[in-house]
C-alpha cells in the first residue's frame, strides 16, 4: 500500500491572519513592564519565531532585559483573548478541503503553544481538517520548526519523501530542509515571496487558491517538460471571520 500523503502547515501568516492580537499583547507585555509601546514599530517581524527567541529584539529598543517576565506577560494577555483577534485567511478552508478531497493527510505544525493553537483552529471551526494540531510546549524543546517536525515526522512515522511543509517565513522553510522536506511558502502571509524564495522553498504560492495546486506538484511527479506552478499574486487574500 502506497503511504499516505503528508501536508504540514504552520498556522500564523499561513492559515489565519494573527497579527493584530500577537502585536497587541506584545503591546499589552511592554505596559506591564512600565513602557509606552512605540506605535510607529512595526512588529510584524515578531510573528513566526518563539516569542522567547525575538523578545530580546523588543526589549533592547526599550532599554529592557526582562524576557522571562515579558513572555510570561505576553502570553497571560494572549492567552485572554488576544488570541481571538484574528482571522482566517480566504481560501483557506477551500485549500484544505482540496488537499484533504486529493487523500492527503493534514497536520499543523506551529511554533504557538499547542493549547493555543487548538483554541483558535476550534473557534474557526478548522480543526477537523486536520489529523493532529502540533505547536510548542512548555520548556521549549520544540521551539525551533526543525525540531517539531523532526517531532512529528517520527512521532507520526512519516517518510520525509511523502511529506510537504508550507509556511510564511524562512523558519519554516528551514525547517523542512533541516528534515529534508520539500515546502512550499505561503506568500500572503508575513515574510512575503521575496524572503521564500531566497530560504529556498521548492515553491512559492501567492495565493491559498494556488495552495492544493503548488502542494501536490511536490507530491506528485512532475510531468516531462513540466514546470513548476510557482505563483505571486502580491495581493493578499481577504480575512474571513
Amino acid at each position: 500500500m502506497a503511504p499516505t500523503p503528508t501536508v504540514l502547515l504552520d498556522l500564523d501568516g499561513t492559515l489565519t491572519d494573527s497579527r493584530p492580537g500577537i502585536v497587541a499583547s506584545y503591546h499589552a507585555a511592554l505596559r506591564s513592564l512600565g513602557h509606552e509601546p512605540d506605535l510607529g514599530i512595526d512588529l510584524t517581524f515578531v510573528i513566526g519565531p518563539p516569542p522567547e527567541e525575538i523578545m530580546p529584539q523588543v526589549l533592547a529598543r526599550y532599554g529592557d532585559d526582562r524576557v522571562t517576565e515579558a513572555v510570561a506577560l505576553y502570553r497571560e494577555h494572549y492567552g485572554r483573548g488576544g488570541l481571538f483577534q484574528n482571522s482566517v485567511y480566504g481560501g483557506i478552508p477551500e485549500a484544505l478541503a482540496a488537499l484533504a478531497g486529493a487523500g492527503c493527510r493534514l497536520y499543523v505544525a506551529t511554533a504557538k503553544r499547542t493549547v493555543f493553537a487548538r483554541r483558535i483552529l476550534d473557534h474557526f471551526g478548522l480543526s477537523p481538517a486536520f489529523h493532529t494540531i502540533y505547536g510548542s510546549e512548555p520548556g521549549g524543546a520544540l521551539d525551533r520548526k526543525g525540531d517539531l517536525i523532526a517531532h512529528i515526522l517520527g512521532r507520526e512515522a512519516i517518510r520525509p519523501e511523502t511529506a510537504v511543509m508550507v509556511g510564511d517565513r524562512h523558519h519554516d522553510i528551514a525547517g523542512a530542509q533541516q528534515n529534508r522536506l520539500p515546502s512550499v511558502g505561503a506568500a500572503w502571509g508575513y515574510g512575503g515571496g521575496e524572503e521564500l524564495a531566497a530560504a529556498g522553498a521548492d515553491r512559492v504560492a501567492g495565493h491559498p487558491d494556488d495552495l492544493a495546486e503548488a502542494v501536490l506538484a511536490l507530491l506528485s511527479p512532475v510531468p516531462a517538460g513540466g514546470t513548476s506552478p510557482a505563483t505571486s499574486r502580491g495581493t493578499p487574500p481577504p480575512a474571513s471571520a
